[in-house]
């Protein structure tokens, strides 16, 4: 059973540090965002109230993309919370940005989704139960997750192109910060990266420290989840249907439970491993036939077969039809 949607909101300490360290107090935020400095401090704020934060501090820097890479870079790894600090002290760069996916969870409004297709991997921005946040909230999650790589491989990594759907103030202090171009007005929120780089050490390794952060993690993450253990496990499947190496033992391993355990919870929820890697691929393979880019035997090869002959014969299984019709009629 899913978990009961909590709009309540705990804002972390190190970000009013991070503020402070800006010149921008927390009774400055209270007085921009017309709330109380207690109710801020002490509580969990509303999701109105924590959008009107975001914006207050937007507000009172002027530019929404100055206002991004000062509290990006202004943010010390040591006022970092829970969540984070297992991301900074994971093994390379992916294990990090999953760790982020994953936990981000435990702290809404916001969520990421991770894709790596090809060359790259694509991390898009959405939000749980609500309209889209304020542009200075969009922006310093995704150039977080870029400073994060910075700072645990300690190399100077670029992104291959950034998009928002909101306007972004100054572009080019933008294009600066991400060393890429980068598009406003677009349909989604998203960060593109090399992929190469995602299997880049991480220095901050701290395998140590990850088993103590990580079980109190999941436990925190099992009682906030929005997800039942079935969708998290499809959504880690579409996150790497193209690696051959997917099976029951890896993806267990990253829920942190035996094999035998996800079979049996799995069995509990009414399916089954191999179930639900067919309607992955089947909702992937939809999702993909819609961006005609995309050629027939990419996806195939995206999605986890090693022949377009192995999909044909699939997709005519899920629609009764050759994925090249498909297309034609739903796109």
């Amino acid at each position: 059973m899913k978990a009961a949607f909590s709009p309540g909101i705990k804002i972390h300490p190190g970000f009013w540090d991070s503020l402070n360290q800006l010149g921008i107090t927390m009774h400055d935020i209270a007085e921009e965002a017309n709330v109380i400095p207690s109710s801020i401090h002490e509580s969990e704020v509303t999701q109105e109230q924590y959008f009107s934060i975001w914006q207050a501090y937007s507000s009172l820097v002027g530019d929404t993309a100055e206002a991004i890479v000062r509290l990006t870079k202004s943010f010390e790894v040591s006022k970092y919370p829970p969540s984070v600090l297992a991301a900074y002290h994971a093994r390379d760069y992916r294990d990090a940005l999953l760790r982020m996916t994953r936990y981000k969870q435990i702290c809404p409004p916001e969520r990421l989704h991770m894709r790596e297709a090809g060359d790259r991997c694509f991390i898009q921005l959405d939000w749980h139960h609500s309209e889209a946040g304020p542009a200075l909230l969009i922006g310093t999650t995704l150039a977080f997750l870029l400073e994060l790589g910075r700072r645990g491989t300690g190399q100077p990594l670029v992104a291959e192109l950034v998009e928002f759907t909101h306007p972004m103030g100054d572009v080019k202090t933008l294009e600066a910060f991400f060393g890429c171009e980068v598009r406003t007005g677009s349909r989604l929120n998203q960060l593109t990266l090399n992929r190469l780089d995602l299997d880049l050490a991480f220095q901050s390794y701290n395998v140590e420290l990850l088993d103590i952060l990580t079980p109190i993690l999941d436990k925190s993450l099992a009682g906030h989840s929005y997800q039942s253990l079935s969708e998290i496990v499809k959504c880690i499947f579409k996150r790497n249907l193209s690696d051959k190496r997917l099976d029951i033992y890896t993806i267990a391993r990253e829920l942190h439970m035996s094999e035998r355990s996800l079979q049996r919870k799995l069995m509990q929820e009414g399916t089954t491993f191999k179930q639900l890697l067919t309607e992955a691929r089947h909702e992937q393979a939809r999702a993909y036939l819609s961006d005609r880019s995309l050629d027939i035997k990419e996806i195939a090869y995206l999605i986890g077969y090693q022949d377009q002959n192995s999909f044909y014969r699939a997709f005519r299984t899920w629609e009764g039809d050759t994925p090249s019709n498909w297309r034609v009629r739903h796109v």
